[in-house]
């Protein structure tokens, strides 16, 4: 029986048909690996920080990185296949290959800061450092996140000032709206006030706040003293902490700070603040009435602070 020989262009579209059908099948499974990687490397355990993210969030973060792996996986492939199929044709691949090491070598000199700003991006998206509204401190800038791509974050501070920061740029990113945060204030007493009194005021303004149905929502721990912080020139600084809901303590903080102000007046518990007091005398005078220099260094002006 004799051999049965393809034509040469048929053989060659068998083999580029196989080409395209692998290629075709790994990128199915890159897209399903993606989703299923990406989405794994999001989950939170039940009860830490991060499973409070809303559902709709950790949908937009799962679909990010996943667009953005997808994209650069299936770049991969194509030029893998492209390849292939220059070798089913005896093109020599051998120059494209050193061609595609040169370019890629030029683009990574050339564009290393947008590289380093990228792969900055995604980890910030997987490690869920922050997300669109929380507060953040990052670069030396303190602001709300308006916006955040894989290549930069958009903040507004207090003044509304926008701050557009590089991703590659941020070492320390510090979020100050994550799930929770803390009242932190210092309250100064006189020297002769009652420590013990002025503490339980303290204590009880903060029990009354967190009852307070305006701002019990707000709260997740009524603020109490909880040590002596300093001793200083002018009193005693008492160190008050408390529990609140996310990007709340300021709100808290003002708020609570009216009302120790308020008891502590009518509680006759003074707040110290600095005084000065000036006491001036007159040296001897001449003949023709001008004051004569004094004899000591110690003279006429003395400043006395407490």
């Amino acid at each position: 029986m004799p051999d049965i020989h393809l034509p040469n262009w048929a053989d060659h579209a068998l083999q580029i048909g196989v080409i395209v059908l692998v290629a075709l099948v790994a990128y199915a499974l890159l897209r399903t690996a993606a989703r299923i990687g990406v989405r794994h490397l999001l989950e939170r355990r039940p009860g830490s920080a991060e499973a409070v993210l809303p559902a709709a969030e950790l949908q937009r973060r799962v679909a990010t990185i996943e667009r953005l792996s997808v994209r650069v996986g299936a770049s991969l492939i194509t030029i893998i296949a492209l390849l292939m199929v220059l070798a089913v044709f005896a093109i020599d691949i051998g120059p494209a290959v050193a061609g595609l090491g040169v370019v890629g070598i030029a683009v990574g000199l050339g564009a290393q800061t947008l590289v380093r700003d990228w792969l900055a991006g995604i980890f910030i998206v997987l490690e869920n450092q922050y997300s669109s509204g929380d507060v953040v401190s990052i670069a030396g800038v303190e602001g709300s996140v308006e916006d955040f791509s894989l290549r930069r974050t958009t903040l507004r501070d207090l003044d509304g000032t926008v701050h557009s920061v590089p991703n590659g740029q941020i070492v320390v990113a510090s979020n100050h709206t994550r799930v929770w945060s803390r009242v932190n204030l210092d309250v100064g007493v006189t020297y002769d006030a009652d420590i013990e009194r002025a503490t339980s005021i303290i204590d009880r303004v903060g029990a009354e706040l967190a009852a307070d149905p305006g701002w019990s929502e707000r709260l997740l721990e009524p603020p109490a003293v909880v040590r002596i912080n300093a001793l200083t020139d002018s009193g005693v600084t008492l160190k008050v902490l408390g529990q609140v809901r996310a990007a709340e303590q300021w709100a808290v903080a003002g708020e609570l700070r009216k009302r120790i102000l308020s008891a502590f007046g009518a509680a006759g518990i003074e707040v110290p603040y600095p005084r000065r007091v000036m006491v001036t005398g007159a040296g001897p005078r001449s003949a023709d009435g001008d004051p004569e220099p004094p004899d000591e260094p110690a003279g006429d002006d003395v400043v006395a602070l407490d």
